[in-house]
């Protein structure tokens, strides 16, 4: 990966995948390349500190690109595309074909470089065939590996297939694990597993339950918030658009319609927040309510104390807004869904594999924790127990490939062991001189990087729409005109404001 090459990094669950991105982000940052980090989901993205490759891209919850795509994308957009020295993209067993196929025609057309994959950004693709595959649903477009894409073949991706473990503490769930890839599951592992099921969780012991269907998520989430003494607090989100835009993007926001909140709730955030405060994926626990406003005050497992006010989703197509969400952007974390844990490892979890219904579902749930004494079932089906034959197969071309690049490429070994005896010394921080630029930006500007209140933002609103200018609003507000802007475009749309 720091030769340059575009790469496919592949193994199985808790082989360090993960550990070796971060590595290598931090390296290349380093020498100075622009490294875009993006994930299939927007919680596997949030483990790499990065964004969804539908969001990065523009493509959205497109499944082809409309005309004119790329002169409607927003300009900084366009830019973070064209500076991106290396593309990472995680998870990417659950990408569709053709998605691969739409991102790297964005690539090319914004770079202007039609002949090049991806317009001659150096891609990273990481996942495992034998996790979660594309999911296909009724009157969407139908997919399946990205091996069958046009992207795929032109990129011919190194393959670097890791097979060391470093998750799984437990020699018995590791062979159970291996015997699922090699399709010689016996009756040892399958009574290993059952045992599991007798098995009771400590009352003591808080732990993310696993499911397969939402409705199964859902109504156990409801029941445990429910348990919860004191009074609950709603919110309901609020849409602009068609019925059937709308619905469209209901599909891709995590959010509920409805969101049921108490005091002590376990939550999930589901978007990223505008200051870097949480991420898609972080967890956290109610703790307040906010007096003024009623915003929950959300205390997350990094230790950040945040009050989250409702964000907004927008489907956009081209330049135009088609339909827009706004709600509180978060969801009770008591149970997730299978899809959703992977790439996650969990101390302990409660597993409940009756209702799997697509190969690959049992490996990523258990293969989340990292031993058989911390994973409690609820039951299984044999379809938990199968993997793809279309995952075999792949596996087979992988492992030959990744065979015939680790000879070819032996003489990066002689590069890597010296990179080890002098490794890249950590950049200072200059936080004397960034404090001194921000107490001089406030001397203009007192509000400056300050964040927004509820209030603040009604009166901004009010502001604008009484037809007050920026100039004049940058002053009344104490922050520069630039931060003016991008806060009306949030509330209004990228073309409200010029």
């Amino acid at each position: 990966m720091l030769s340059g090459e575009s790469v496919f990094l592949t193994g199985p669950a808790g082989s360090g995948k993960t550990y070796a991105l971060n590595q290598f982000i931090k390296l290349a940052k380093h020498d100075g390349k622009h490294v875009s980090v993006t994930a299939t989901t927007g919680l596997a993205a949030s483990h790499l500190g990065g964004t969804t490759i539908h969001s990065w891209s523009g493509i959205g919850v497109h499944d082809e690109l409309p005309a004119y795509f790329v002169d409607n994308l927003p300009k900084g957009r366009r830019e973070i595309i064209e500076k991106t020295d290396v593309l990472i993209i995680d998870e990417i067993s659950m990408m569709h074909d053709f998605r691969l196929d739409m991102v790297d025609e964005v690539c090319r057309l914004v770079r202007r470089e039609p002949d090049e994959p991806f317009g001659g950004i150096q891609v990273i693709l990481s996942g495992d065939f034998f996790q979660l595959p594309p999911v296909n649903r009724n009157g969407s477009r139908q997919g399946s590996f990205i091996v069958n894409s046009v992207a795929w073949q032109e990129l011919d991706p190194v393959i670097c297939y890791l097979e060391s473990q470093y998750r799984h503490e437990d020699d018995v769930l590791n062979e159970i694990l291996n015997a699922m890839r090699s399709q010689d599951l016996r009756r040892s592992h399958a009574e290993a597993l059952l045992a599991r099921a007798d098995e009771t969780p400590p009352e003591t012991v808080m732990m993310t339950e696993l499911h397969t269907v939402n409705i199964d998520v859902d109504k156990q989430n409801e029941a445990r918030l429910d348990e919860l003494e004191g009074d609950e607090v709603s919110f309901e989100q609020t849409t602009t658009g068609s019925a059937n835009y709308v619905e469209n993007l209901q599909r891709s926001v995590l959010a509920p319609a409805i969101l049921r909140l108490k005091l002590g709730a376990l939550v999930m955030a589901v978007k990223n927040s505008p200051d870097k405060k949480y991420y898609n994926g972080s967890i956290g626990t109610v703790v307040a309510f906010d007096p003024v406003v009623d915003y929950p005050i959300v205390q997350f497992t990094n230790g950040k104390e945040v009050t989250v006010a409702p964000d907004t989703w927008e489907l956009r197509d081209g330049d135009k807004k088609r339909a827009s969400i706004t709600q509180i952007p978060l969801r009770l974390a008591w149970a997730i869904t299978v899809h959703k844990s992977q790439g996650m490892t969990l101390d302990a979890a409660l597993i409940d594999l009756r209702k799997a219904f697509v190969e690959g579902m049992g490996y990523v749930a258990l293969s989340r924790v990292r031993s058989l004494d911390t994973l409690y079932l609820k039951g299984i089906n044999r379809m938990a127990l199968q993997i793809s034959e279309g995952a075999h197969a792949i596996d087979d071309v992988l492992r030959t490939k990744s065979s015939a690049d680790k000879t070819r490429f032996k003489h990066l070994e002689v590069q890597a062991e010296e990179r080890k005896k002098s490794p890249p010394k950590e950049k200072k921080k200059s936080g004397g001189d960034w404090q001194e630029k921000l107490a001089k930006m406030r001397e203009k500007h007192p509000n400056a990087y300050t964040p927004w209140t509820a209030q603040q933002d009604a009166q901004l609103k009010e502001d604008f729409q009484n037809g007050i200018d920026v100039k004049t609003l940058s002053k009344t507000h104490g922050r520069h005109e630039r931060s003016i802007v991008m806060r009306l475009q949030k509330h209004f749309g990228e073309d409200i404001v010029v």
